[in-house]
């Protein structure tokens, strides 16, 4: 059984980072007021971006990690861009934020897909290497953890876990943050205390942009490869993260990491001996399910920013 554990998990690390992204940048978008339910798209623009740029530089630089880098901030920029659309109509045009990140998650799905069919011609994008998985020297060889969470591990997971620290730091502890969770709270008394709240507001929608953006390249340069089109509705899980985690980053990680888990099982569940005895179909709706009841459980109980999804009216009291 722990030799299972010790299997699954390496795996289970490198499917939550994405999602832990993802749903890291969701927090700051609702956080400032703004729903953002755009996530799959943006994350479908990022494996795109990523995968695009990451496949030219690579033929001009054979074998180097730095067009892997350039990828991930090129995937970066491109939701903060596309991200801007989701803010112009919720913050300028007071539209209703469920129907406009509907309409990114549709429009980024068949804009990227229609560039890559127009570039490549199959509607794939493949990349010659992404990133390795390492040991750690030293750290690995520590008894129980070190197999877990030392080895087979990936550069973009460390650096994931450090923003999600940084992100913590800077939402509860900088006048930023404070600012950023006003507007999602009492926009009225931001407002009255000098904040700008449509500001704000965009900024937390970038930062949602660029970050979900990210965890769809960390896809393509860790354990994908290439680009299809889609990122398997990895966008809704990281919601359900987001709710799951009662909109709070250590909160966050702990849901990734649970429903990360979920995905583990039933992507690597026909390489482990030990659970190829269930059959596959349980395993692939497994992680659904999960979400589901988690869902489920935890709704009532729910803690979202008081005037999260509500359009603002400068003025109004």
């Amino acid at each position: 059984m722990w030799t299972t554990f010790e299997q699954i998990f390496p795996y289970a690390i490198a499917f939550t980072i994405p999602l832990l992204i993802t749903a890291l940048g969701a927090l700051f978008s609702e956080r400032s007021g703004i729903v953002n339910i755009g996530l799959e798209g943006l994350m479908v623009v990022g494996s795109f971006t990523g995968a695009y740029i990451i496949h030219q530089l690579q033929e001009l630089w054979p074998g180097s990690t730095l067009a892997l880098w350039v990828g991930l901030l090129a995937a970066a920029a491109a939701g903060a861009l596309f991200s801007l659309l989701h803010a112009f109509a919720s913050v300028n045009l007071s539209a209703n934020q469920i129907i406009s990140g509907t309409a990114i998650n549709l429009v980024a799905g068949a804009l990227t897909v229609f560039l890559a069919r127009n570039m490549t011609g199959s509607g794939n994008i493949r990349i010659t290497t992404g990133f390795l998985p390492m040991d750690i020297p030293l750290l690995s060889s520590i008894p129980v953890i070190g197999p877990l969470l030392f080895a087979k591990t990936y550069l973009t997971s460390w650096l994931i876990l450090a923003v999600v620290l940084v992100s913590a730091f800077v939402l509860y502890k900088t006048p930023f943050g404070l600012r950023l969770r006003a507007c999602g709270e009492h926009p009225q008394a931001a407002e009255a205390a000098g904040i700008s709240v449509a500001a704000m507001r965009y900024t937390g929608v970038i930062i949602s942009g660029a970050f979900s953006a990210l965890g769809g390249a960390i896809i393509i340069v860790t354990y994908a490869g290439e680009f299809t089109g889609t990122v398997a509705g990895l966008g809704f899980l990281a919601l359900a993260s987001l709710i799951f985690g009662q909109w709070k980053p250590l909160g966050i990680l702990a849901a990734t990491l649970f429903f990360g888990f979920a995905s583990t099982i039933a992507n690597v569940s026909q390489v482990i001996p030990s659970l190829t005895v269930i059959p596959p179909v349980i395993l692939k709706v497994f992680p659904y399910v999960v979400t589901l009841i988690a869902l489920i459980a935890f709704s009532k109980s729910s803690n979202a920013p008081k005037a999260v999804g509500e359009p603002y009216e400068p003025g109004k009291r």
